[in-house]
């Protein structure tokens, strides 16, 4: 097991280095990195789906690569237009909104640099984090749906699937429920109160692969597959889910190697006209030594690792 400590090129999610550990496997390689602000039981399921993956193959592809969005943090309007410019092709953008000490002003701001970046045939999604409360979610999707020229979703506007359902029936723009299903004793709360027309998969939350397949079939509405800010070790099991889901109708939020300063492979998984490759990723000594963390963070990392297995029994 190794444990990397990788310097982001911006603030996102509240944090600006990320850090896991990655392992060899008798299928490969495989990743655990759950936040730092969780607990050992809410990192049960990444534990059990950096097991899976390490242990078992992933199900045959349907594609040989999947469409992917770009995605742009809280930044200025200016840093929003080149990061959607220097996307390698995406037509899709994710754009995180409502964070903590910006105003809706500057939400607008960062759409409408991103709109003129993309042109008018790009897509734009923004996402929320489950920040606002149900009046803020209306008045604030109207606003940025006109400033967008039309969304073609919103991520997570609110944080309860109550508040999701209560702002479906007030808007005209798609809802997608992303905290509401990877962090929910019961993810199928979203279809019995009509409060999706969207659910947002992330492989280690939901604990593999093959985990995200059943969700995805028995939640019965399209899915978008999401990173959790991994490494491009991590990447490639989101991308094998979303390689073997029968139908794949939305770009998926898998080009997240962009937000990180280093990667721990060789080829990291970049855009190409817009669509990332299938297929397993292995672990470059020289990039992985250069990320390498120290030791006292390296020793937390396994311990915790250790921990979660043997509460898991695996």
């Amino acid at each position: 097991m190794q444990v990397f400590s990788i310097p982001m090129t911006t603030r996102f999610r509240g944090i600006t280095v990320r850090e896991g550990l990655i392992f060899e496997g008798s299928a490969g390689w495989s990743e655990f990195s759950p936040f730092l602000d969780y607990d050992n039981a809410e990192s049960g399921p990444w534990a059990a789906a950096a097991i899976d993956s390490a242990q078992h193959d992933w199900p045959v592809p349907l594609r040989d690569t999947v469409p992917v969005n770009c995605i742009v943090p809280a930044v200025d309007p200016e840093a929003a237009a080149r990061l959607v410019l220097a996307s390698n092709g995406c037509r899709t953008a994710k754009i995180k909104v409502a964070d903590p000490g910006q105003a809706l002003a500057d939400d607008i701001a960062r759409v409408e640099a991103v709109r003129d970046a993309l042109g008018p045939g790009g897509k734009i999604r923004i996402d929320v984090n489950g920040l606002w409360s149900v009046d803020e979610a209306v008045a604030g999707i109207n606003l940025l749906d006109r400033a967008a020229g039309g969304l073609e979703y919103v991520e997570q506007p609110c944080r309860t699937v109550e508040e999701l359902a209560a702002v479906r029936r007030r808007v005209d723009v798609p809802i997608a429920a992303d905290e509401s299903i990877r962090k929910a004793a019961d993810p199928m709360r979203v279809v019995e109160l009509d409060a999706a027309d969207i659910a947002v998969l992330k492989v280690q939350p939901l604990g593999g692969v093959q985990a995200c397949l059943r969700i995805a079939q028995q939640i019965g509405i399209p899915v978008v597959v999401s990173s959790a800010l991994e490494t491009s070790i991590g990447l490639a099991a989101g991308i094998a889910l979303a390689a073997a889901l029968p139908e794949l109708p939305y770009a998926c939020g898998l080009a997240t190697t962009s937000l990180l300063t280093a990667d721990v492979v060789a080829h990291p998984l970049v855009p190409v006209n817009g669509a990332l490759p299938v297929g397993r990723t292995v672990a470059d000594p020289e990039r992985l030594a250069a990320v390498a963390a120290d030791d006292e963070t390296a020793d937390r990392w396994i311990a915790r690792f250790g921990a979660i297995r043997k509460d898991l029994g695996l």
